[in-house]
């Protein structure tokens, strides 16, 4: 079974957690939706809010490029927080993996994701941000294709 997630265009709706160091967790909705160009350029747009907090919304816009065939991937990411980060993805047999780490940051901050193919239709998000070597943030959040 293919990976649909970041691999086919789609949209995702997601519904999980938030937790902050020193905080209790929070509830996280958001959306991303996921296009490709014929030259194998790939597009993901994601908005994360917090209902039932003050928490500002965050929007992350997405450009990577894949070629065919291959299980490594490089990207550029602008998060209306954080500024301008780049990564790279690893696509693996049931998970997709990826580093990313804020372009000429002071406190160099940066983070690790893994999104897990429970099916076609259903992924599993955890993710973490550092600041250095500590910990600031975690995400975890279930991903839900939706019908075209």
């Amino acid at each position: 079974m293919a990976h649909t997630f970041l691999l086919e265009p789609g949209r995702w709706t997601m519904e999980g957690n938030w937790l902050e160091r020193h905080g209790m967790p929070i509830s996280v909705k958001g959306m991303t939706l996921v296009a490709w160009s014929r030259d194998n350029w790939f597009t993901m747009a994601t908005k994360l809010i917090f209902p039932s907090s003050d928490r500002s919304e965050i929007s992350l816009q997405y450009k990577g490029r894949l070629d065919n065939g291959e299980r490594q991937y490089s990207f550029l990411l602008q998060h209306n927080v954080l500024g301008k980060i780049e990564g790279e993805g690893w696509i693996g047999v049931d998970t997709i993996m990826q580093h990313y780490w804020v372009i000429g940051d002071r406190q160099r901050r940066s983070g690790f994701e893994t999104i897990h193919r429970i099916s076609e239709q259903t992924y599993y998000l955890s993710s973490t941000f550092m600041a250095g070597h500590v910990l600031t943030n975690t995400m975890e959040a279930s991903l839900q294709r939706q019908s075209a």
